[in-house]
């Protein structure tokens, strides 16, 4: 009888705890986001602030009236529609460029046997250690000598000449796709070109979405880059076209985060559409078969 009398009382203590934990996870994730939403935040509501709201003390956290002329304004201000197709030209070349290289050379490393493939594997990883810093003022020589400053080749080029990061995922997601499969496709007479392309990637949309959503990101919000290469106005980037509402006595505060407001706009509907493909992309223990 004593016994029957316990057990309710254990799950009913198991089920207090478990709610206990969720409800702490559920405040913590609460609490991060506003820590993390907090500046998103206050870049929207400067953009809808007027000059003399902005400068207050204290800060308003609410716009008293919101200025949506801002948006129109800021972009007016300066030739943002050119920069806009700057950019977005760089971006999709460099996006090209990730995918198809680096797949290609992850299928390699993957399903192709050859002579030190694993040495090179580990030595194409082994260019990870290597600070960007450090790379910066031999690149910068190397492009000078090409005459290649101020084009947007600095730009887009290396994108073709691999990433390590992006062969070892990619490597990782070719690695769980079924050596018979391959053998099959080579029975009916496809090479590994075709088999790459025709066979493989199909197979491969969620990594090959999450490299693709990687390259938008790092091309869009580049502003080293362009910083150090282009020099004529008109082959601006967006990122370097923010910095033209920062003067050295003034800064139009409100003009500059509308501005940015703008250029964050494009990668959160990129990830909001596509985080379903990123999440499973990014999920490598997935393919640590073999």
């Amino acid at each position: 009888m004593s016994t029957r009398q316990q057990a309710p009382k254990f799950y009913e203590t198991m089920s207090f705890r478990r709610k206990m934990k969720n409800s702490f996870v559920l405040f913590l994730l609460i609490l991060g986001s506003i820590v993390i939403l907090s500046p998103v935040w206050w870049m929207i509501s400067t953009s809808l602030k007027t000059p003399g709201e902005i400068a207050q003390y204290p800060p308003s956290f609410m716009p008293e009236s919101f200025q949506w002329s801002n948006y129109l304004k800021a972009w007016q201000t300066a030739p943002f529609t050119r920069w806009a197709i700057n950019t977005i030209f760089i971006t999709v070349c460099v996006v090209i460029g990730n995918v198809v290289v680096n797949s290609f050379v992850a299928y390699g490393f993957a399903k192709i046997r050859f002579r030190g493939k694993n040495f090179l594997f580990m030595l194409v990883l082994s260019t990870m250690l290597i600070p960007g810093f450090v790379m910066m003022i031999p690149q910068y020589m190397l492009f000078s000598k090409l005459h290649w400053i101020n084009t947007y080749l600095p730009l887009i080029v290396p994108a073709f000449f691999g990433n390590a990061f992006f062969i070892f995922l990619l490597r990782q997601f070719f690695k769980t796709i079924p050596d018979e499969m391959i053998e099959a496709a080579k029975i009916d007479g496809a090479n590994h070109f075709q088999i790459w392309w025709k066979l493989a990637m199909p197979l491969m949309k969620p990594a090959v979405i999450t490299v693709a959503i990687l390259s938008f990101n790092g091309a869009w919000n580049d502003f080293l880059g362009p910083l150090l290469y282009i020099n004529d106005e008109k082959l601006y980037t967006l990122q370097i076209g923010l910095q033209t509402f920062k003067g050295t006595v003034q800064t139009q505060w409100h003009y500059l985060m509308s501005a940015s407001v703008l250029v964050l706009l494009p990668v959160i509907l990129i990830f909001f559409f596509f985080q379903r493909y990123f999440i499973e992309g990014s999920n490598i223990t997935s393919g640590t078969k073999g």
